[in-house]
């Protein structure tokens, strides 16, 4: 039987955990299942109130010394698994129920069946306003022109024992999860979702975080960002020569502008931060056990 760690960062969002905990619970069938919340620094208590599954094995909490947002917390717990822990696929989900408990059982059949490397769920439908829709449609394309890869998925996926070694292999998974997914593995196996909506409070998702979470997805691919800014100054440098019109060097000037923004934001793509995060680890405590 396939031993599956189901990852969940939080960050003061305890109620909102708790219920989804509840869910998977009633989602798994013979699953050998253990969860792990990693708790980003936060400064509110998990409720010391004792629960009981019929399912899950245990839960238990990584407690982080700093907070360090959702991406660096998950590959911070990845690295953690791998070294000290045995499983055959974690799967990394949120803590908010935008990730639909239902949909693990799709991640279950598909891994029990044919072991794939790596599974996304790719979203297929989302809960949020019709301008969000409009402005992740953008990021989708814009993403799409400056990587040549579309990016239908966020951190919901299951990752092989092999995956994570490789992701870890990488320092992009520190800058990106899902560019360092699709930066390190040519062939992915996916099962559709679609998104939740979040079960206490308003989405944390907004404008400014995707336009931030679009930009290090770009960056994790900083080598395709310097060809293809490159030959776009060349482009226009040349067609201000030929045609004598220096307008055409304002984009050949932006095209540099954002290769090097590119290129400080990639900074975060950096294997020895990722092989230190251990020191950001308080301790792991047991929230549950069966």
């Amino acid at each position: 039987m396939k031993k599956y760690i189901i990852i969940i960062p939080v960050y003061n969002d305890w109620q909102s955990v708790l219920k989804l905990i509840d869910n998977i619970d009633l989602q798994i069938n013979n699953q050998n299942v253990d969860i792990i919340i990693i708790n980003d620094a936060s400064t509110e208590a998990i409720d010391d109130i004792k629960r009981t599954y019929s399912k899950i094995n245990s839960v238990k909490v990584l407690n982080l010394i700093n907070n360090i947002g959702h991406c660096q917390g998950i590959a911070t717990t990845l690295q953690y698994c791998n070294t000290n822990l045995e499983f055959d696929y974690i799967i990394p989900m949120d803590g908010d129920g935008e990730d639909r408990p239902e949909e693990l059982n799709s991640f279950f059949s598909l891994a029990d069946s044919s072991s794939p490397e790596i599974i996304t769920a790719n979203r297929i439908k989302r809960s949020e306003g019709n301008l969000f829709k409009a402005c992740y449609a953008v990021h989708k394309f814009l993403t799409y022109l400056m990587i040549g890869k579309m990016v239908k998925f966020g951190n919901y996926s299951c990752l092989s024992k092999k995956a994570v070694g490789k992701m870890l292999s990488s320092g992009s998974v520190w800058l990106s999860y899902s560019g360092s997914i699709i930066k390190n593995f040519s062939s992915i196996e996916s099962v559709s979702s679609t998104r939740g909506t979040r079960y206490f409070g308003p989405s944390k998702m907004n404008f400014s975080k995707l336009v931030i979470h679009s930009l290090n997805i770009s960056a994790s691919f900083r080598e395709t960002i310097f060809i293809r800014s490159t030959l776009l100054v060349m482009f226009f440098s040349y067609a201000a020569h030929e045609t004598a019109n220096s307008y055409f060097l304002i984009p050949a000037m932006l095209s540099w502008v954002f290769m090097l923004f590119m290129f400080y934001l990639s900074r975060k793509d950096d294997l020895k931060k990722l092989d230190a995060s251990y020191l950001n680890i308080k301790d792991l405590t047991t929230f549950y056990s069966r």
